[in-house]
């Protein structure tokens, strides 16, 4: 923002006066909270706001609200809108004169600064208040566009809660159907099922359907080296490491070559859900140190990909690993596992149900990437 345009790039229609510049301090400045031992918590109707937000309830408070507060030592840069009376314990700093301004606008002016950046000390990091107030701001004049804005950026904000909440339910729904559409133990089959399949599910051990299925680039093919993640799976090793790690300049010739349709992991880190599946169109390469697996055609990929990710499969890793220090779960153990399995049908149309709930979960998941994106946009280009 240039010294000239004292104004922000966006702006709400019929306002136009250009904003003051003002020191923080002078606008809305903060002040130090108040101890509260836990043992003198009494319970009450009045949050205690600390470093990172409400850590109990109380039956007295200190200010009245509403009022915005910060971290001051721990938490830096972490901001909460309290409308109501509260506590503001000693480990934060809290506004509650806004000098006639918009409250919510203040709020979101601090959320606009980086407070995370006037945090000091190696240890526990602490922040410098004194060099909040001298930070000059601009800010409009005019209530009426604070509450614009204020009112705009809450509503923005009740939005991204909105697809949270939308988001961590489906995570839990996934993770409840994985626990009833797979037989637990001691059964033979699911508590849910799809109309039309009765038939008892098979126990299987892996060494009937799966095999080792890395092909060694003994020939050195400039295929693209990929990792495996824990959360991503098959990863371009350029994008899991920046400018490749070392693996860029690593003798490909032990790699495994992947084919599509295989399955990868870690045997050393499986326990956090390092496995992948191998979905693009080419061959392509991993590291040595990974185990590589194709299965035959009594196994959907999809329907056992969700099973690797259920709690199933790493009960079976917690009863077949071994090692001293750092455990691992090689192949040789894989095959050892055991599963239940239904006929291919049902194992498919299971298979499809959950890809399509890791769609809607990724939907979400992105629609969240978005609005957070669209806020700190908003957040830079809507304050001087």
């Amino acid at each position: 923002m240039t010294e000239q345009a004292k104004v922000p790039a966006i702006r709400f229609a019929g306002f136009t006066d250009p904003w003051e510049q003002r020191k923080l301090g002078e606008v809305a400045p903060l002040q130090r909270g108040f101890d509260l031992p836990v043992n003198q918590m009494t319970p009450g109707p009045y949050p205690v706001v600390m470093s990172n937000g409400i850590g109990g309830w109380h039956s007295k408070y200190m200010v009245k609200g509403p009022g915005v507060v910060t971290g001051r030592s721990g938490t830096i840069g972490s901001l909460h809108y309290i409308e109501q009376n509260f506590w503001p314990h000693n480990t934060s700093l809290w506004v509650t004169s806004f000098n006639g301004n918009e409250p919510r606008f203040i709020y979101w002016l601090y959320a606009s600064i980086g407070l995370e950046r006037f945090g000091s000390g190696s240890g526990v990091p602490t922040l410098n208040r004194n060099d909040v107030h001298d930070l000059r701001v601009g800010f409009p004049c005019d209530v009426a566009e604070q509450r614009r804005i204020g009112t705009f950026f809450s509503r923005l904000d009740s939005l991204i809660t909105l697809h949270q909440r939308k988001y961590d339910k489906l995570v839990v729904f996934k993770k409840s159907m994985l626990e009833k559409m797979f037989p637990k133990d001691g059964e033979s089959v699911p508590e849910i099922r799809f109309a039309g399949f009765t038939d008892p599910w098979e126990q299987r051990k892996f060494v009937d359907f799966v095999e080792a299925s890395g092909i060694r680039n003994k020939d050195n093919l400039q295929l693209e080296s990929y990792s495996v993640s824990n959360d991503r799976g098959f990863v371009p090793q350029d994008e899991q490491f920046e400018n490749g790690g070392t693996m860029r300049d690593a003798d490909k010739t032990a790699y495994w070559i992947v084919e599509p349709g295989s399955f990868a992991y870690n045997p050393a880190r499986i326990n956090v859900g390092s496995i992948g599946y191998q979905s693009t169109r080419k061959n392509v390469i991993v590291s040595s140190l990974y185990e590589v697996l194709k299965t035959d055609r009594s196994c959907d990929d999809r329907f056992l990909w969700h099973w690797f990710k259920s709690s199933l499969f790493t009960k079976q890793i917690e009863m077949l690993q071994e090692g001293g220090v750092r455990l691992y779960f090689f192949f040789d153990k894989l095959q050892k596992s055991e599963i239940w399995m239904p006929n291919v049908d049902e194992q498919r149309i299971i298979g499809q149900q959950f890809d399509q709930l890791d769609s809607l979960i990724t939907l979400h998941q992105r629609k969240l990437e978005l609005l957070r994106n669209i806020k700190k946009s908003l957040l830079d280009r809507m304050f001087v």
